[in-house]
Order: structure tokens, then C-alpha cells, then sequence
């Protein structure tokens, strides 16, 4: 079961379960995820191309191998694919596998909104939430601005966590 829709309904927001005919839409959004970070590369673009497609194809195998009880969903937005958002329930927390919009969709308060219903959802099922985040993922300051913590330094990632407050359940 997905996060309630409460603040992402007020953006004609919706869910769907990802579907295999999603694939090219989830490679498209993921190589806009990496887009920037590869431009710095100096690689012709034909080449960032192929290592990115080869690189969503490695994520997607892995998250499926490694979170095989996840809702994948689909963002839309009046009925149009803008982002996915990949969560799985754990006894004590819901693991936010990966959140992601199209760069249309950044910056107008979508993310924010679909955290919100998340980190209240977590809230009424007294859990925890937890996400993986790159080091400079300018994402990061909207988690922290959300309450979530780094608890392990892994890398490359930083997990990151949001407990409800102690006096709610």
C-alpha cells in the first residue's frame, strides 16, 4: 500500500504501480538524474548515453533483487508519468528506496509534498524512515530540512533517517 496521497493530492498528484512498459520512462528520468554529473565527464554524449542506460539497468536488477517486497510506483501528475517513488515497509521503518522526478517536476514542491505524506504515513504506524542519499544530491537539504539525520557515512551515501517525534504514535 502505498503513502496516502493528503499533501501530494493538492498537486493532482497520483500513484500507479510501475508496469514493464514503464521501463524507457524510468531510464529516461534516471539519465536526467545523472545528466549533469556526467557532462563533467568530457565523454561524447553517445558514450555518457550507453554507460547511463547500462547504469539504470544495473539499479533496476539490483532494487528488485535486493527490496523484493517494494510498492513501484509511478508519480503522475494529472495523469502524466513525472517521477517514481520505490518504498518498502520493514517492521520498523519504511525504506525509501529511491525517490526521483523529471526535471520539470523539481523544485515546485512535489518531493516535498510526496515526503510529507510519507514521513506521515511512517508517523501513524509509529515507524521510521530511512533513505540512501549521494553526498551531493542537492536533495539532501530538503531531508534535513524534513528532520531527517545521518546516521552512517557509507561512501559514496549518506543514510539518512526521520523517527517521529517521541511524543506521537
Amino acid at each position: 500500500m502505498p503513502p496516502p496521497l493528503r499533501h501530494a493530492a493538492h498537486l493532482d498528484l497520483s500513484y500507479r504501480p510501475l508496469a514493464s512498459e514503464d521501463y524507457g520512462f524510468t531510464e529516461a528520468l534516471y539519465l536526467s538524474t545523472r545528466a549533469e554529473e556526467l557532462a563533467l565527464s568530457g565523454w561524447p554524449e553517445a558514450q555518457r548515453r550507453q554507460f547511463l542506460m547500462q547504469q539504470h539497468r544495473a539499479q533496476h536488477l539490483h532494487y528488485q533483487r535486493h527490496y523484493p517486497d517494494a510498492e513501484w510506483l509511478v508519480v503522475e501528475r494529472a495523469g502524466t508519468p513525472v517521477g517514481r517513488l520505490y518504498i518498502e515497509e520493514w517492521r520498523d521503518q519504511f525504506r525509501i528506496i529511491d525517490i526521483s522526478l523529471m526535471p520539470a517536476a523539481r523544485g515546485g514542491g512535489i518531493g516535498t509534498a510526496i515526503l510529507r505524506d510519507t514521513l506521515d504515513w511512517a508517523k501513524a504506524h509509529a515507524k521510521s524512515a530511512s533513505i540512501h542519499v549521494e553526498k551531493g544530491n542537492p536533495a539532501r537539504a530538503l531531508y534535513e530540512r524534513l528532520g531527517f539525520t545521518l546516521v552512517e557515512d557509507k561512501g559514496v551515501y549518506d543514510l539518512m533517517k526521520w523517527s517521529p517525534p517521541a511524543n506521537s504514535a
